[in-house]
């Protein structure tokens, strides 16, 4: 039988240290608590993330090792570069924050159901209302074709999920956003949990410990709260390559 400690909603109680996270399921830490801004900004501060399905409790992670991508080393392949080149598509960046959260919540092959509950879609737009969480979108003439959204706490940004309903839609979402990370002076993204599409982008696995290391640097670094509407770098897909 798992114990896993309980947190309770409405406290402001700390989460248990990550090295105490169990190894399998890899990453599970602790369960219940809320989806309260505080306290969402104080797990990413420590390096954990909330993931769990509807008619479960909160459940919170913090797996070993943590996938990460180096914002000026996302892999763009020749292929990909040859595409960008005459690609009309325009980039964004919160202007439909509810919209990206929704296509990211929408099933998939193979993957049915979603994690991203409507308790979720509401808390993290009240984080993107006060100035923490962003999406970068991707637009072929006025239809969303692809995007990307996280938490960005410092110099330190959390992705959460992307989708595409075109080929490369979030690649370029993806790449989109590391270029402004990369110009804002945030070094890593973190894309918490390996997948093969993440590894063909770039990204590579660091131990928890580190990771978290350097969460805590980067955490206390200032950064850019507030709407990224008028701030990226880039703005056009084909200005990618």
């Amino acid at each position: 039988m798992i114990r896993i400690p309980i947190l309770h909603a409405g406290l402001r109680e700390a989460f248990p240290p990550v090295h105490s996270a169990f190894d399998e399921p890899n990453g599970l830490l602790a369960a219940g608590g809320d989806l309260s801004p505080q306290r969402l900004l104080d797990a990413y501060r420590h390096g954990i993330f909330p993931w769990y399905s509807t008619g479960e409790p909160i459940l919170w992670w913090s797996p070993d090792p943590r996938m990460v991508f180096a914002t000026d080393k996302v892999h763009v392949s020749t292929k990909l570069q040859r595409w960008l080149r005459t690609c009309a598509w325009t980039i964004r960046a919160d202007t439909a924050f509810v919209e990206v959260m929704r296509a990211c919540a929408a099933p998939r092959v193979q993957q049915p159901g979603t994690w991203i509950t409507p308790a979720m879609l509401d808390a993290y737009t009240t984080l993107h209302k006060l100035g923490h969480a962003h999406c970068v979108e991707v637009y072929d003439d006025t239809a969303l074709v692809g995007g990307i959204y996280g938490v960005a706490v410092g110099r330190m940004f959390f992705g959460e999920s992307m989708f595409s309903a075109r080929t490369n839609g979030s690649k370029v979402a993806l790449v989109a956003l590391c270029r402004a990370l990369r110009e804002w002076g945030f070094p890593l993204l973190d894309a918490q949990v390996a997948s093969p599409h993440l590894v063909s982008m770039g990204a590579f696995e660091v131990p928890r410990d580190r990771f978290v290391a350097t969460v805590a640097t980067r955490v206390a670094q200032a950064g850019i709260v507030g709407s990224w509407r008028d701030r990226l770098p880039i703005t056009q897909a084909s200005g990618l390559v």
